[in-house]
């Protein structure tokens, strides 16, 4: 007899099992949900870090070919200042980035323009929400993302240090990092 009850109150799981397979079960689901959650939040920052990375990147090569622009210019024969457009206006007289100050580079309108003070002070730039450009179109609306530069004379009408400043903020946090290029003329 006594056999018979114990195989009966053996059959299926006690509460306290089912209690702690649940907990396992919920501590294994909060688990993945925390490695994906965690897994989002790494890909943000990876796609503002490349994002940042590029606005740099155009930065210098708008320079660049402002520079190169301006040599081809003075090898065709028109005597042109390789800085012209930059640091230089076409007159000779200081454009609209002088040394040691800063400024914002628009490679969309091909513009220049002076901030109000030194890294910190330019506006930020805008996205077009449509095609994913950045500038300072006052019909876009404001990124997260800044971009400042800044021109050193090195050696006059030799070389010319080129420091980009971006910013952005993401999830409360400011990031920012600085690229530097020496650039010589050409001629």
């Amino acid at each position: 007899m006594e056999n018979l009850k114990s195989k009966k109150y053996s059959k299926g799981f006690t509460l306290v099992e089912s209690l702690v397979a649940i907990g396992i079960l919920s501590l294994s689901i909060l688990g993945a949900f925390t490695a994906v959650q965690s897994g989002i939040r790494n890909s943000t920052i990876a796609k503002d870090e490349i994002t940042g990375f590029y606005l740099a990147q155009e930065g210098m090569e708008y320079i660049r070919n402002i520079r190169d622009e301006n040599s081809l210019h003075d090898i065709n024969g028109t005597p042109t200042n390789w800085l012209t457009g930059l640091v230089v206006n076409a007159d000779g007289s200081s454009g609209p980035c002088d040394f040691g100050k800063t400024c914002t580079i628009d490679s969309n309108a091909k513009t220049v323009a002076t901030c109000s003070g030194g890294f910190g002070t330019c506006p930020p730039l805008k996205q077009d929400s449509s095609s994913g450009l950045y500038g300072y179109n006052a019909a876009w609306p404001d990124s997260n993302f800044s971009r400042e530069i800044q021109f050193t004379q090195v050696n006059p009408n030799v070389e010319v240090k080129v420091t980009i400043n971006i910013s952005w903020t993401n999830r409360g946090t400011t990031k920012s990092f600085q690229i530097s290029e020496s650039f010589l003329n050409r001629l």
